[in-house]
């Protein structure tokens, strides 16, 4: 068994690294003390040495100027980015980009998969529903009418729409069915409204008014929906492991050389224990992702069991036996991500005492950011219930 990274993927660490070593945490304005959104944009000078990197590209074939690597690399990358909470919309572009090139016509591949991968076209997607409450897919209503689609509804909390050249919406047939809507920003019928995440980030909430769209830019595929989606939830959990870890090591390095009574917090009982706590939930916060991060890899090659090769070799393979669903991992990994980065952050900002909400201090800036993900992932329960009715139709033994 092999639980290393592969080659591939830890050149894409180290390329990613390169990136995101000059990238200040607090580059843009304090989200406490901004009335609106700290930036009218994404970083776009970080996403153009992203696309010079190649690491916009990671998961696309060659034939469109990717590496063809799998959802581990992308996480990888991801929880690089999340230490210096980089303002891009890497998962978003890379899910949406990957979903096409797997399940979209060639004409769509053609227009849009090179030039994502170089950073010309921005893709997003809006997977929050109407009121982030309801599964996004019964938001908005799609129909065919002759040679077009046209689709009715609303979509809240888009990131980065207002950047984005494209909104991936997935949307509900008549007959029960899920397609993906390839939306332009700027479309006849749509609206886009400005809202603003608990980090400061610009959302939009999209509102769909007999939006029409031609049969090339709806991807009408079964199980489209459900790969995007399982690429998004687990990218946010290892954005959430990113974060964790940088605010750990902040925290580690505040409580070395603070010292109280003569001697360091850090060698207080107390205090030592509430960090292995928290450690011990960033081991198992990246356990269940990588197994989560697997489980997609090897599903969508085709390929599962001992001895893959790369992280994750050794656990079930996608189609042993016995074994649960996909979605099953992913919801472990959400369980673990959601519970587990706000234990960190709120940690964290106990152990910095007030230094932790001084605006001056960046910490205060990854606590708003460990909220938006937490909310974006949903609640542990939720995803407990979720995982019970998995094991309840997917008995093991």
């Amino acid at each position: 068994m092999d639980f290393t990274f592969t080659e591939e993927q830890q050149a894409a660490v180290e390329a990613s690294g390169a990136v995101f070593g000059g990238v200040a945490p607090d580059g843009v304005p304090s989200p406490a003390l901004t009335a609106g959104a700290v930036a009218d944009d994404f970083d776009r000078a970080l996403w153009a040495k992203l696309a010079d990197a190649d690491l916009l590209s990671l998961l696309l074939d060659p034939a469109y100027g990717g590496a063809g690597l799998d959802a581990i690399a992308l996480c990888l990358v991801l929880r690089e980015s999340a230490k210096v909470l980089a303002r891009v919309p890497l998962l978003e572009s890379t899910a949406a980009a990957v979903t096409v090139q797997e399940y979209g016509g060639e004409e769509t591949k053609a227009e849009l998969l090179a030039r994502a991968g170089r950073g010309e076209v921005v893709l997003t997607v809006a997977a929050n529903g109407r009121t982030g409450h309801e599964p996004a897919e019964r938001a908005v209503s799609a129909r065919q009418d002759g040679d077009v689609w046209v689709l009715d509804g609303v979509q809240t909390a888009v990131a980065w729409a207002h950047g984005a050249d494209h909104i991936v919406v997935p949307a509900h047939t008549d007959d029960g069915r899920t397609v993906l809507a390839l939306v332009p920003r700027e479309h006849e019928g749509t609206v886009l409204g400005e809202q603003i995440s608990t980090s400061g980030e610009r959302l939009g909430e999209l509102r769909l008014e007999s939006a029409r769209l031609a049969a090339r830019q709806v991807i009408d595929a079964e199980g489209a929906w459900e790969r995007l989606r399982e690429l998004l939830t687990t990218g946010t959990c290892a954005l959430a492991l990113g974060l964790g870890e940088r605010v750990l090591e902040m925290t580690s390095a505040y409580t070395g050389k603070r010292e109280q009574f003569g001697f360091p917090v850090a060698t207080f009982q107390a205090v030592a224990v509430q960090a292995a706590d928290r450690y011990i939930d960033l081991r198992a916060m990246e356990a269940t992702l990588w197994q989560a991060a697997w489980r997609i890899s090897t599903r969508a090659s085709g390929t599962g069991g001992v001895g893959a090769g790369g992280v994750g070799a050794g656990a079930v393979g996608a189609g042993a036996g016995g074994a649960l669903p996909v979605a099953g991992d992913v919801a472990v990994a959400k369980i673990w991500a959601s519970e587990g980065v706000r234990r960190v952050v709120q940690t964290a900002q106990h152990l910095h005492g007030g230094f932790g909400a001084d605006t001056d201090s960046p910490l205060h800036r990854y606590h708003a950011w460990a909220k938006h993900l937490e909310l974006s992932l949903g609640p542990a329960a939720a995803h407990e219930e979720a995982l019970g009715d998995l094991l309840a139709a997917h008995p093991l033994g």
